[in-house]
């Protein structure tokens, strides 16, 4: 059985060398199977002829492209480790994960070009001074440049796919380290979950068992979940490849130029992030628009029971509903493996995943309780970045932080966090990287940030700052909103922000954010000013 995504891609151009793989709605540009296994062949040859070697971090940062898709695929065959981060991060996040995951080239295109170059400059400025990097990360990361003009030392990407040769030899080892993804784990500050070729292809496989199935040979396939996060990487592009379907790559969601897109390119699987229902129901007409769609897939995030319902009284089309994690790659439930899916549910557990539930002393709960939510299977991580920590335990089961009740009929639903995770858009915010950004100003004594609910984005970030001294709040929200700015990607930034006098604090120094949620709840029910 194949262990490399890369040779489900080979077995994809062996078999149907000539249907399209991938097209990008914005430029029209499509690959075969064909094309794709030679483009990936020839990354994985260009690398190798830059003198990389197996085990050697390689960062994407580009928009949803084909060649994302080429340059992980190249990757992966390369038994190289790829080091998807989101295009839109700040320079500061992306200097702090070169740093951190020791990556020896970048791969940039027009829109984050100058984000790199910037990070990239950083990292050598550490280096330079004597910062503690990753050992074996001894110089700046090199840059290939996607479509733009090249600076000193940067090589373009058609002179990193100018090489081709034998296929590069040797096996993959399933347990070896392939992918990197930046995310909170157990911690409240973002690290880097390893998922291994093992959990990449086992979740696949999962996948692949549910029926009927999410993705099948004859679908094209909405590819606007950004590629950077597990859900667009592993549980849509890994079924596009295993199945041989055809996604049409999405750079940015717009409610208009979607449904366009469904129709134009006659889009039959929808994966999706909650928020994406809230603007459709908004559009006349959307019910005719989507006349090609068989099914809707939503995870990475729960949805509202009462949208779920008014979306399929409205157009007809099931939504189907999951729950996942990037330390499971990501796919755990889904109500397609339910018998009689509770609207309020996510499903049961895929084939090969085992689900349990324990109370703060680790046994079951009490009948109908909820409990943490532990998850075992194959599909797991090996732990986070660079010694494993944290990862499944020696029976296999990983704590996910989650909190949760099984039905009568064993779905799962879900009722809470032990993380203060805020999903923004079905991303994930960690309060304490805000906090931290913010507490940087002198202006600022003290500060916390929490999530609120928001009829768009599902949640939006709020901060409620202490001042040091006398500060005009006006001013200093301001200073404040403008920091983050520079720090966070958008999505992480403080969509309110609250200068106050005094934040409540419990007995032993911590803030009560239960006591700042309770505001805003008010505050959303018209009871405060």
């Amino acid at each position: 059985m194949a262990t490399n995504l890369a040779e489900l891609l080979e077995t994809a151009a062996r078999t149907e060398p000539d249907k399209i793989a991938v097209s990008e709605a914005a430029t029209g540009r499509t690959v075969t199977w064909a094309a794709l296994d030679d483009l990936a062949d020839r990354v994985a040859h260009g690398l190798s002829a830059a003198g990389m070697v197996a085990g050697y971090r390689v960062m994407i940062a580009t928009t949803n492209r084909i060649e994302f898709v080429a340059s992980y695929l190249g990757v992966l065959r390369a038994r190289m480790v790829a080091v998807p981060v989101n295009p839109r991060s700040a320079t500061g996040e992306v200097l702090r994960m070169l740093v951190d995951s020791g990556s020896r080239m970048v791969i940039a295109d027009p829109s984050t070009i100058s984000l790199v170059r910037a990070a990239v400059a950083g990292v050598a400025e550490a280096i330079a001074a004597g910062a503690e990097g990753h050992p074996d990360a001894p110089a700046p990361p090199r840059i290939v440049s996607i479509g733009t003009t090249l600076e000193p030392g940067e090589r373009s990407w058609d002179h990193l796919v100018l090489e081709t040769g034998d296929p590069v030899p040797g096996e993959t080892d399933p347990e070896s380290l392939a992918v990197l993804l930046y995310t909170s784990g157990t911690s409240g500050r973002p690290r880097a979950a390893m998922l291994s070729h093992r959990a990449l292809r086992a979740n696949i496989d999962q996948v692949a068992e549910v029926e009927p199935a999410m993705i099948t040979g004859r679908d094209v396939v909405f590819g606007v979940l950004p590629l950077f996060h597990v859900y667009g990487l592993n549980a849509v592009l890994g079924q596009v490849v295993r199945q041989h379907a055809r996604i049409v790559l999405v750079d940015g969601f717009d409610p208009e130029g979607s449904l366009d897109i469904v129709e134009d390119e006659a889009i039959s699987v929808l994966p999706v992030a909650p928020p994406v229902f809230a603007y459709w129901m908004q559009l006349p007409g959307l019910e005719d628009r989507l006349g090609p769609v068989r099914t809707v897939l939503s995870g990475s995030a729960p949805l509202d029971p009462d949208l779920v319902e008014a979306f399929e009284k409205r157009t007809g089309i099931r939504v189907q509903q999951g729950y996942g994690l990037t330390e499971a790659a990501p796919v755990v439930t889904s109500t397609l493996c339910s018998t009689d899916p509770d609207r309020r549910s996510v499903g049961a557990a895929l084939p090969g995943i085992e689900l349990r539930l324990v109370d703060e002393d680790g046994r079951p709960p009490e009948d109908e309780d909820g409990g943490e939510i532990l998850v075992r299977g194959a599909n797991l991580f090996s732990g986070y970045w660079p010694d494993g920590a944290d990862g499944p335990d020696e029976d296999g089961w990983w704590p996910t932080g989650d909190v949760g009740y099984l039905d009568a009929a064993g779905d799962l639903i879900l009722v809470d966090r032990l993380k203060e995770l805020v999903i923004v858009s079905g991303f994930n915010v960690y309060p304490s990287e805000v906090e931290e950004v913010i507490a940087e100003l002198a202006e600022v004594d003290g500060v916390a940030v929490i999530g609120v609910d928001d009829e768009l984005t599902g949640e939006a970030v709020v901060a409620y700052v202490k001042p040091a001294g006398e500060v005009d709040p006006g001013t200093l929200a301001e200073r404040v909103r403008t920091h983050a700015a520079g720090r966070l990607a958008g999505f992480k930034q403080p969509s309110v922000i609250h200068v106050v006098e005094a934040l409540p604090y419990t007995v032993t120094g911590k803030v009560q954010k239960g006591r700042l949620r309770a505001t805003e709840r008010r505050r959303a029910l018209g009871l405060l000013e």
